[in-house]
């Protein structure tokens, strides 16, 4: 494998070898869910791996975010690899605030991908009320997990949800990565960062 770098999964060497990791034992259950999922959809959903390079069922941490896009339909997996914007923006956010992807873990309230295929679409009400049911299973999953953060409003949709069946999480909120929202003003990144060491200082990472 190639060196742990921002958007290394549109090579496609490195994702073959990302799924070669797939029955690691820390990301096996989170693996066997996905595939456990997908044959419930049916193959109209597009839903990608979790990526093995992050903590899986050791992490302490779990982000939220909103929905897979495109990108991560292509790589198959949720990453701060994947060859997009909003993820290399994810990447450096987590490396400056001293946070080591082992121990956290990525998913989607909205499990799959809604979209065109050129294109996604923001994720609606009913979309977050069918995608999130599968977080009690993930929640499950995750018995080292100590903080749920929120990334983007639409995934903050999930707060209530989280807290009834993970009381004892401590629970947070981030704005998006986007460029969109991280170029639209100078203060914008120094948010999302500012949530991040705040985690930071809340999980050891020694203690993972």
């Amino acid at each position: 494998m190639s060196p742990d770098l921002p958007k290394s999964l549109g090579n496609r060497e490195e994702r073959v070898a990302r799924i070669g990791l797939l029955e690691k034992p820390h990301v096996a259950p989170l693996t066997d869910f996905v595939r456990t999922l997908r044959a419930e959809m049916g193959p109209d959903y597009a839903i990608p791996y979790f990526d093995p390079l992050d903590g899986g069922v050791q992490a302490s941490i779990l982000y939220l975010l909103e929905a897979p896009g495109a990108r991560a339909v292509q790589s198959g997996f949720i990453s701060r690899n994947n060859p997009d914007e909003t993820a290399k923006n994810f990447f450096l956010l987590n490396q400056d605030a001293g946070l080591p992807r082992t121990i956290t873990v990525t998913w989607n309230i909205v499990p799959w991908y809604i979209g065109t295929g050129k294109k996604i679409r923001p994720a609606g009400t009913i979309d977050i009320m069918n995608g999130s049911q599968s977080l009690e299973r993930i929640l499950a999953l995750l018995s080292k997990l100590r903080i749920v953060v929120f990334i983007g409003a639409k995934a903050a949709k999930a707060r209530t949800r989280v807290a009834a069946v993970r009381p004892d999480v401590y629970r947070m909120e981030a704005p998006h990565p986007s460029p969109l929202f991280v170029n639209h003003a100078s203060g914008n990144r120094g948010r999302i960062l500012e949530v991040l060491r705040e985690v930071a200082k809340r999980v050891n990472p020694r203690d993972a």
